[in-house]
């Protein structure tokens, strides 16, 4: 019997070269985006590792390399072949089907996340459907769910302002009720990066 009923899924990919911030990397080059987005992938594990949940690094691919991250107790898992809302949808399905009750989604891509507003999503799932962290691009950097809802992953224009509207407009529709977190940067141009993340391409 596992210990949680609340998981923790990391949407991200693999540092390589030419795969990573590739809006990022056609600013500064991809060995500049690459050195931003292993900071991140850095970021992410130092807020996550000491949650006490359930946690799967979900790749975007499969491959034999994996992340090595030696503390924090990280399962490795897999990216359905699909757009955004369907690698998402899948994943939040497969998490349920094994029995968790809370469940959130968060990529690798926002250097202002912190341990506590993780920690802020999972509380609110104890009394709301969803949990959306608006980003200020429009989208969202964290979605949490505690019942399976399919169509908060369809007809949704990924990569767009759209996006976080887009979800609360299915919430309403549906009659979920939803908590939103504050609104964070997500890192995908050069104008998103913060004075530190300058510093280390320079």
């Amino acid at each position: 019997m596992q210990e949680s009923k609340e998981a923790l899924l990391i949407f991200l990919k693999y540092p390589e070269l030419g795969r990573a911030k590739t809006r990022l990397a056609a600013s500064i080059g991809n060995e500049q985006a690459l050195k931003v987005y292993i900071e991140l992938l850095n970021h992410t594990n130092l807020i996550t590792k000491n949650l006490n949940l359930i946690k799967f690094l979900y790749y975007d691919k499969v491959s034999e390399k994996k992340l090595n991250w030696k503390e924090g107790n990280y399962t490795h898992a897999y990216q359905t072949e699909s757009d955004l809302g369907g690698r998402m949808a899948q994943a939040f399905e497969d998490t349920f089907a094994k029995g968790f009750e809370h469940v959130v989604i968060i990529g690798s891509d926002c250097y202002e996340l912190s341990r506590d507003i993780i920690e802020e999503a999972f509380k609110a799932l104890q009394n709301h459907d969803v949990v959306l962290g608006p980003a200020k691009d429009g989208g969202y950097y964290l979605i949490g769910l505690s019942k399976m809802n399919k169509q908060l992953f369809t007809e949704i224009e990924w990569s767009t302002e759209h996006v976080l509207n887009s979800t609360i407009q299915k919430c309403k529709a549906a009659h979920l009720s939803y908590h939103l977190l504050e609104t964070l940067s997500d890192i995908d141009t050069v104008e998103d990066l913060n004075p530190y993340l300058k510093q280390i391409i320079k």
